[in-house]
């Protein structure tokens, strides 16, 4: 079968596409045949080496290396033991683990079964390939939070794609929202239903201030602000944070990592976000779709930024 992926770290030149062998489904396993595999920031980390430095644990060595996490597609195999909903034939969304070469951008992935859940209704698979791993990151931010319904949540990088499905599982759950924007993504941001769209910037957190003097209940720090946007918040108060970063505990503010491995077999959390999905009120977006041979061109897109939307490999 074909794989996207690469035999050392390097930059984009290392990626290719591989020629490997066949899996096949075992226990509590099935096997996707790959229609769609969106790229992410995440496969650039793992490619130039930086993931294997700062966590060798869930980057081992490997001889061949594929990169995804996460896929669109339909059960061709389907080993002993999993959900009945997951029949041959099914179309189906996954979160991968890229580790070594079990990564999703192949023609074929083993996928646990809990990591696995039906495709949405009236979105296509190179749409709904790009759902769940951001929006299961954004959902671990507002649930770490634990606001009650009314309550004023903050949300940085709102235009990017965990910004933007923060503030639409921040609003299913009975939030008011501020969101930060720059000019051009205004428009964008408001429909993802913000309550108030401020500049985005240095001076995000004073302007949130000045619409609440003590502070919102909580933020979602989805731009990797870090320290500064603490300003934002009340005494006492949460700030989900997405790539592992705790600041400065100043009037109690409380600093929330959330990791998106904690949950990537939660098959509750998968449908609920399937189904939010299906109903509109997550809005799973693609900026391109590329042949698998123009990978690096996707990747090149991705590290340079701005994109508002996932590029997606078609298989």
């Amino acid at each position: 079968m074909k794989a996207v992926g690469f035999t050392k770290h390097g930059g984009r030149e290392v990626m290719q596409v591989l020629e490997l062998p066949e899996p096949h489904a075992g226990n509590g396993e099935v096997r996707i045949k790959v229609a769609a595999a969106p790229v992410h920031p995440a496969d650039i980390n793992i490619r130039s080496g930086i993931s294997a430095k700062y966590s060798p644990e869930t980057n081992p060595i490997s001889d061949v290396y594929v990169v995804g996490w996460e896929i669109a597609g339909i059960i061709d195999e389907v080993g002993d033991g999993v959900r009945p909903e997951l029949t041959l034939g099914a179309e189906v969304i996954a979160i991968t683990e890229p580790i070594k070469d079990l990564g999703g951008q192949a023609q074929y992935v083993l996928v646990p079964a809990e990591s696995v859940v039906p495709a949405p209704k009236g979105i296509d698979l190179t749409t709904a390939s790009t759902l769940l791993m951001a929006s299961l990151t954004a959902l671990l931010a507002v649930d770490a939070l634990a606001l009650t319904p009314g309550s004023t949540v903050a949300v940085t990088g709102s235009a990017g794609g965990i910004g933007g499905y923060a503030i639409q599982l921040a609003k299913a759950a009975g939030l008011a929202v501020i969101a930060d924007a720059a000019e051009k993504d205004r428009d964008l941001v408001a429909s993802f239903g913000a309550d108030m769209v401020l500049p985005r910037g240095d001076k995000f957190p004073a302007a949130v201030r000045e619409l609440h003097p003590d502070g919102v209940d909580g933020v979602i720090d989805a731009g990797s602000v870090g320290d500064a946007v603490a300003a934002a918040v009340r005494d006492g108060g949460p700030i989900s944070t997405v790539k592992g970063f705790s600041g400065d505990t100043d009037r109690g503010v409380r600093w929330l990592p959330v990791f998106v491995y904690d949950r990537m077999r939660d098959t509750a959390a998968l449908e609920r976000l399937r189904n939010l999905a299906e109903a509109g009120a997550l809005t799973p977006r693609v900026s391109g779709t590329y042949p698998i041979e123009q990978v690096a061109e996707a990747q090149r897109l991705v590290e340079e930024g701005g994109m508002r939307g996932r590029p997606v490999l078609v298989f």
